[in-house]
C-alpha cells in the first residue's frame, strides 16, 4: 500500500521550533520528491515552518500525488485517496501552528488545488505555481467556492508542459468564479519551473496574509 501512516516530510526547521509558527505544506511536482523540493526552503519565509511532503505514488524515479488520465487530469478516486491521507495527517500536524497554507508546483499545484477545493476553510492561503486546478475530479467547483481565500497564482505563459485548455480554464475560474482574493503573476522565460523572483513574490504574499494585509 502506498499510503503510510503519514507522509515522509523534509522540514524547513527543527521540530522544537515548529509550534507557534505558520505552517506551509509544500507539494512537489510529478516525478520529484521532498528532498529536491526542499531546496526552495532558503527562499521561503524563515519565520514559518515548511513541510516538504513526499507524494505517495512511486513514479519516474520520484513520486506522484495521484494517478492520471493525462497531464493535469487526475483520476478522481486517486486524488480523493491522497487528499484523505493528507487531511488525516494535517488533523494532527496542524495543532500548535497559527495557520496552514499550501504551496504546490505543477502536479503539486493540482494536489494543492484539490485540497483547497475540498476544504477551503482549512487554509489561510494557497500558492499555486505552474499548473492547473484538478478539473473533472469530483470536487466542488461552484461559484464562490474560494470566497475570501488569498490565492497566489504564478506561471510562465510560454510553459509547454501543462495543457493550454487547462490553464485557460483555471485562469477563468480563479478570476471570475472563485471569489478568491487572487494575486496573479506571470514570469516570462522561466518555462516549466520556479524562478527566484517568483519565490520572492510568493513569500511576500504569504507574509502579507499572515500579517493580515492581503
Amino acid at each position: 500500500m502506498p499510503y503510510t501512516a503519514a507522509p515522509t516530510v523534509a522540514w524547513s526547521v527543527e521540530p522544537d521550533r515548529r509550534p507557534g509558527t505558520p505552517l506551509v505544506v509544500a507539494l512537489h511536482g510529478r516525478g520529484a520528491d521532498e528532498v529536491s523540493f526542499a531546496q526552495l526552503a532558503p527562499h521561503l519565509p524563515q519565520d514559518a515552518t515548511v513541510a516538504f511532503a513526499r507524494a505517495p505514488l512511486a513514479e519516474g524515479g520520484g513520486y506522484a500525488w495521484f494517478a492520471n488520465r493525462g497531464v493535469g487530469r487526475p483520476l478522481p478516486d486517486s486524488l480523493a485517496a491522497t487528499a484523505d491521507w493528507l487531511f488525516d495527517w494535517l488533523d494532527t500536524e496542524a495543532a500548535g501552528h497559527t495557520s496552514v497554507s499550501l504551496l504546490g508546483f505543477s502536479g503539486g499545484m493540482a494536489m494543492a488545488g484539490g485540497l483547497l477545493l475540498a476544504r477551503p476553510e482549512r487554509f489561510a492561503a494557497a500558492v499555486l505555481l505552474s499548473g492547473t486546478l484538478p478539473w473533472d475530479a469530483g470536487l466542488p467547483e461552484e461559484r464562490g467556492r474560494l470566497a475570501g481565500v488569498p490565492v497566489f497564482w504564478g506561471r510562465d505563459v510560454a510553459d509547454q508542459v501543462i495543457p493550454a485548455d487547462l490553464v485557460t480554464r483555471t485562469g477563468t475560474w480563479l478570476r471570475e468564479d472563485s471569489d478568491a482574493r487572487l494575486e496573479e503573476r506571470r514570469y516570462p522565460g522561466q518555462g516549466h519551473g520556479i524562478s527566484l523572483p517568483e519565490l520572492t513574490d510568493a513569500s511576500a504574499f504569504l507574509r502579507r496574509v499572515w500579517e493580515g494585509a492581503a
